[in-house]
């Protein structure tokens, strides 16, 4: 049976310590949790088209330098050098054309074989610490935390959230649902060095090991979660983003990342849209009253996209749909109800990319990590994923916890 508001919520996590490295009990007392030990996010550019223009660039530049007397060798340097080259712009292809298409997340089949209720007694987090911060100085610290059900694991990238525990929700959401999974952060940077800036943990769904690569668009899959917003006394007073629902996805463009070892190539390029829930002050609310907002990643230049605000505390409903011409299509809603073709907040491009492949999901945790200030203490129950059009059986390898 669901719980009162608030009741039993911080005395099931109170008895929660830091890691000993930090060396004191957790500080924020309305969070009423401990933490045990680390956090970013890259942007990506635009889609590229075909790849066998540059093959026929290749082709004509050989028979050029061998029919004017070049040494075949020296042809072949010109042709490597060709090759590490990033594509002109030019061959980048046309924009992808928006289209009226979408579709409500939640549409179709829920994938049994995807998803966690979190009512399992015997759900847990082993946490291994120190955790990885590779987007900040290059650190993968293995072996990486993870669920005892498998079902979920800490982001290489940037480390797992301080705090995953499964607690008693916080008041009454889904029908039969009694427990959701608890996610807050202290030290979201490099472990032992505070940076003093905005920095961020990630929770993320091992959808690999039943859907390998991912979900082809085709299938028109999408991704429904439900967050519980805290009164705002226990918010990180902090501007900006707190909180992320996302998604991984692939797409064939001209690799963007910094460190990629094929950047500037054609290739397969992985990206992250989806939705940010953020804090604004009084001092930059148009009400002058402190608040909440959603904000939307991203634009067709990968900027972000401010959403409507969050006026209403308590569970909200958050939505990630992906059709087959490669649009993101975002939605939320107050309460724990279906969305609805109302709760359309935008569809997108992201970074101009026509999406080919949902590979999973994943929650965000921010601060500032500052070393003694918590982020806004998060709830989530029931992460799904559906899809319009039937999943090969063969792929759907089911492991329960119930």
């Amino acid at each position: 049976m669901p719980m009162a508001a608030g009741k039993g919520f911080h005395a099931a996590v109170a008895n929660r310590r830091y890691p000993e490295q930090h060396g004191e009990a957790c500080p924020v007392a309305a969070l009423g949790v401990a933490a045990n030990g680390a956090a970013r996010d890259s942007t990506k550019g635009p889609t590229a088209m075909k790849c066998t223009v540059r093959g026929m660039v290749m082709v004509a530049l050989a028979i050029g330098a061998v029919l004017g007397g070049a040494e075949p060798a020296a042809a072949q340097n010109r042709l490597r050098a060709l090759l590490k080259r990033p594509l002109p712009k030019a061959f980048n292809g046309p924009p992808p054309v928006a289209t009226d298409v979408t579709f409500v997340p939640g549409s179709g089949t829920v994938v049994e074989a995807i998803g966690d209720d979190f009512e399992d007694e015997k759900w847990s987090w082993n946490y291994r610490h120190p955790k990885s911060s590779e987007e900040q100085d290059k650190r993968v610290r293995e072996p990486v935390g993870r669920a005892v059900n498998g079902r979920w694991f800490e982001g290489m990238k940037r480390g797992t959230p301080d705090v995953v525990k499964r607690v008693p929700l916080p008041s009454p959401g889904l029908e039969g649902s009694e427990h959701g999974l608890l996610i807050a952060s202290l030290n979201t940077g490099i472990p032992g060095r505070p940076s003093y800036k905005m920095e961020q943990d990630d929770l993320i769904y091992n959808m690999q090991r039943n859907f390998g690569q991912g979900i082809r668009v085709s299938n028109s899959p999408s991704v429904v979660a439900r967050v519980y917003l805290p009164p705002m006394d226990q918010w990180e007073k902090r501007s900006g983003p707190t909180f992320g629902f996302r998604a991984g996805c692939y797409t064939h463009a001209v690799i963007t990342g910094e460190d990629h070892p094929e950047k500037g190539r054609f290739g397969l390029e992985e990206y992250w849209p989806g939705m940010f829930i953020c804090y604004e002050t009084a001092a930059e609310s148009k009400s002058k009253e402190e608040g909440a907002y959603l904000k939307v990643r991203g634009g067709r230049n990968g900027g972000e996209i401010r959403g409507p605000q969050m006026t209403e505390m308590g569970w909200w409903t958050l939505g990630l749909s992906f059709t087959p011409d490669g649009q993101v299509h975002y939605y939320a809603s107050p309460g724990v109800d279906e969305l609805t073709a109302d709760d359309h907040i935008t569809s997108q491009f992201p970074y101009n990319y026509r999406t080919e492949t949902l590979k999973t999901f994943f929650f965000n945790v921010c601060t500032k990590d500052d070393g003694k200030t918590w982020s806004t203490p998060w709830v989530i129950d029931d992460p799904k994923v559906y899809c319009i059009q039937p999943l090969p059986v063969a792929r759907a390898k089911t492991t329960t916890t119930r």
